[in-house]
This record gives structure tokens, sequence and C-alpha cells, in this order.
């Protein structure tokens, strides 16, 4: 079982409640720029690029495992960062935390509390 949080969408909009697992995120870690973009997260896209850029410019100072190694950081931190990033941008975008609801999967968290 998980934990999901609960968030409503803006007052007039038909959309079903968003249901956020909180827990490790492996999409946003393996595929950082995907998950980024798919939910929507420009800013973070934006420094993601910047960060493999400057990467990129300091791995002739720092090495090429130094680099790999400070890159699998970043992923492993976007994974367990995932949730709150998500979290942040539905209640930048006007949606509101209902609660938390623990249920098997993110459609029973979601009927859940539609009930």
């Amino acid at each position: 079982m998980t934990l999901y949080a609960i968030y409503d969408p803006k007052p007039g909009r038909p959309d079903l409640p968003a249901a956020i697992a909180e827990n490790f995120s492996w999409f946003a870690a393996i595929l950082p720029p995907v998950f980024l973009a798919r939910h929507g997260l420009w800013l973070e896209l934006l420094a993601w690029v910047l960060k493999l850029v400057a990467l990129a410019v300091l791995s002739g100072f720092i090495g090429g495992g130094a680099v790999s190694a400070v890159y699998l950081l970043a992923m492993v931190w976007l994974g367990f960062a995932a949730p709150g990033l998500r979290r942040h941008a539905l209640q930048w975008r006007g949606w509101t935390p209902r609660g938390e609801r623990v249920a098997l999967s993110a459609d029973m968290a979601q009927l859940e509390a539609i009930q």
C-alpha cells in the first residue's frame, strides 16, 4: 500500500482529483528530462539542462568519473524529489490539497477521494 497526496482541481474544472504517490519515482530517476516535460515542470527542466551544460564544461577539470558520479547522484535526488516537485507544480497551478489516502494504486486513491 502506498500513501497518495490528493489534490482537487481549480473550481469550475471537471477534472478528477490528482493522486500523487509519495514514493521514489523510477521514471524521474531514469528519464529525468522526459519526466519533467511530461509533468510540465519547465523551470526544473531548464535547470536540468543547465546542470548538464555545467557538467559538460566541468568534465575537463574534474574528470569523467566525477561527472558520472555527480550525474548519478542528481538522478537519485530527482527520483526522491519527484513527488514534492509534482505537488508544488499542482499548487502553483491552483489545485488545492485535500489530504492523504492510503491505497493500492493511484486509481483507487482517486476513487476514494471522489466518494
